[in-house]
């Protein structure tokens, strides 16, 4: 049997009750360090990474440890590519989006606007050729990546007006991570990048107009209600945004078969715990904010129809002169074609008519 295969059949109880944990008395004893790009507050993204630790220790009894330090501690602001390609620490936790000044290519392995939502990228990466893909390209960077944990759709974030039309968007100073700024820029904003633990005092200052963070959870521990009335939907930036494990590739290697297997398996574990988090406590803190008074609003069509024009004609552009590129998003586009006829018929027409139902 694959290894992977039995890995995600098993689960880590299943590793562990099938006999690799009395393998490891005999492995020697491991201490890793992991810099996360999430501040400590906010349990459900920065979560993720004390999973993993958790399951590594757990299924290593002991002798394999990953101590983990929130953004700021070993490594700030968006520094996680470069720590972890030059050894500083061994792995890091991260949206591979924010290292898209590096190369676009970075945000085919989390979300880029109209891509695939959570369950059409696990899907990619995992039975389709997209961690295939993206580990040849993170090669360049001395980097090996595993799964590391999905938001599912997420928010359009926090605006001090409600956004009626496409006019109402041209110089906003928005807050936006990743890939997604390209875009907003084409549409006559004006993107900034910022890491999490810095947009609510920007926010509060009026340094920006706006801003986007994840979904409900996240975005009231974070207090964006109080500096910013009206909560848009949908995040077309993300509709499915992945994060990742990034190790050093040289840490890997050293690694014995089963400690591989561990950090596959402990992966697999993160990824899976952070989405059914995002996922149980969006509705309850959506309520709370609601009551609190925050005004809800969709993006007007004109907005969508021009974010989806400028998205595809940014990824033909980008077809056009960057290799990396255009070899993966051309397997990306021919996945999610035929995922989203798919979704049509099933998730989509399931999902369209219960959210009609009063229950």
């Amino acid at each position: 049997m694959e290894r992977r295969k039995f890995i995600h059949g098993a689960g880590i109880a299943g590793v562990l009750a099938a006999g690799v944990a009395p393998a490891v008395h005999a492995q020697a004893t491991i201490r890793w360090r992991l810099t996360s790009a999430f501040p400590k507050a906010l349990d459900t993204i920065f979560g993720a990474a004390d999973t993993f630790s958790k399951a590594i220790g757990e299924m290593s009894g002991g002798k394999f440890q990953v101590s983990v330090h929130p953004s700021g501690e070993l490594v700030g602001g968006f520094g996680q590519v470069d720590a972890v390609q030059q050894g500083t620490v061994e792995m890091a936790h991260t949206a591979p989006y924010y290292y898209f000044g590096k190369d676009p290519t970075f945000a085919l392995g989390c979300a880029i606007p109209f891509g695939l939502n959570s369950r059409q990228m696990t899907a990619w990466m995992v039975e389709g050729n997209g961690l295939k893909l993206m580990r040849e390209f993170y090669a360049n960077y001395n980097i090996i990546n595993f799964i590391g944990g999905n938001t599912g759709a997420q928010m359009g974030g926090w605006w001090r007006k409600e956004i009626k039309s496409l006019a109402d968007l041209k110089g906003q100073k928005f807050r936006t991570g990743g890939f997604s700024g390209r875009v907003f820029e084409r549409m006559g904003g004006v993107p900034q990048n910022i890491p999490g633990g810095e947009i609510y005092q920007a926010l509060e200052k009026g340094t920006i107009d706006a801003a986007e963070w994840v979904g409900p959870y996240d975005d009231e521990k974070l207090g964006f209600n109080k500096v910013a009335p009206f909560y848009g939907y949908p995040g077309y930036w993300e509709g499915g945004p992945q994060l990742d494990f990034f190790i050093n590739t040289k840490a890997y290697n050293s690694l014995s078969a089963e400690y591989k297997a561990m950090v596959e398996a402990a992966a697999h574990e993160a990824h899976n715990v952070m989405q059914a988090r995002y996922d149980a406590r969006n509705p309850a803190a959506l309520k709370r904010l609601v009551a609190s008074g925050t005004k809800l609003f969709r993006f007007p069509k004109d907005v969508m129809d021009s974010a989806f024009k400028e998205s595809m004609a940014l990824y033909s552009e980008l077809s056009n002169t960057n290799p990396a590129w255009k070899k993966i998003y051309s397997d990306f586009s021919d996945f999610r074609r035929d995922q989203n006829l798919w979704f049509r018929f099933t998730e989509a027409g399931f999902d369209d008519f219960m959210q009609s139902q009063r229950l």
